[in-house]
């Protein structure tokens, strides 16, 4: 199966237009051509069949054959709270890589060691929607706003809370400290660490130090594996 996104469509759509670029890419890139199928997502659990009607390289129009819902694979919530990289491709590739494992939810933090404090959120959008497509999935992981430390630990965050840090102080691993199906919010911050200030203001918000192995791993790795750590753990 190819998969193709777009936010707008409905259950209630009939017809559909790709925009230019799409068109271009469908007609003529992949060849495709009148009465070819072509299956969508809108990112929110939908999966359209349609077929092409008009196959211009301007403007690809499909008539919708028919909808289906389709269940998210996971029986959990993950919320990754992570400081982007200073190296562009490493955080894209964190992105790539824990969408097509399975996430929920990516906020970008800047903390006190930060050097990444600025982000492309278009592109990083392509990239998460690409890897969506790509793994076959039909639910789009939400990209919240860069945040400023103080102000993501501040709000009313619910369930499972856990922060990732290198300052040798007692751990637990995900094994012991979470239960399947639930909701988490995981922490992860930059290439310097957190700083002890934001360490302790984690734990004063009922944040628990978690474990991602024995070995250092950098920002992105980290990201990598408490995802798949989860996605483990509820199956």
């Amino acid at each position: 199966m190819q998969l193709f996104y777009n936010a707008t469509i409905t259950k209630e759509t009939k017809q559909f237009t790709f925009d230019k670029t799409e068109s271009r890419h469908i007609v003529r890139v992949l060849r495709k051509k009148m009465s070819d199928k072509l299956f969508i997502t809108n990112g929110k659990g939908l999966l359209f069949n349609s077929e092409i009607s008009i196959a211009n390289d301007k403007k690809c129009l499909v008539n919708i054959l028919s909808v289906e819902e389709k269940q998210k694979p996971w029986n959990y919530y993950l919320h990754i709270a992570i400081a982007p990289t200073k190296n562009t491709d490493r955080f894209e590739m964190f992105l790539e890589k824990a969408t097509e494992i399975g996430i929920d939810e990516i906020t970008p933090i800047v903390c006190k060691h930060s050097e990444r404090k600025v982000l492309k959120t278009k592109r990083l959008e392509k990239i998460i929607e690409s890897a969506m497509k790509q793994s076959l999935k039909f639910h789009l992981p939400k990209l919240n706003p860069l945040i400023k430390f103080s102000d993501f630990i501040n709000q009313d965050l619910e369930d499972y809370l856990f922060i990732a840090h290198c300052e040798d102080t007692n751990k637990k691993t995900f094994k012991s400290a979470l239960k399947s199906g639930k909701k988490a919010t995981i922490m992860i911050g930059p290439e310097g660490d957190f700083s002890s200030a934001e360490i302790n203001k984690a734990f004063e918000q009922n944040f628990t130090p978690i474990s991602l192995g024995e070995s250092r791993l950098r920002t992105e790795t980290a990201g990598i594996v408490a995802a798949q750590t989860i996605s483990l753990i509820n199956q």
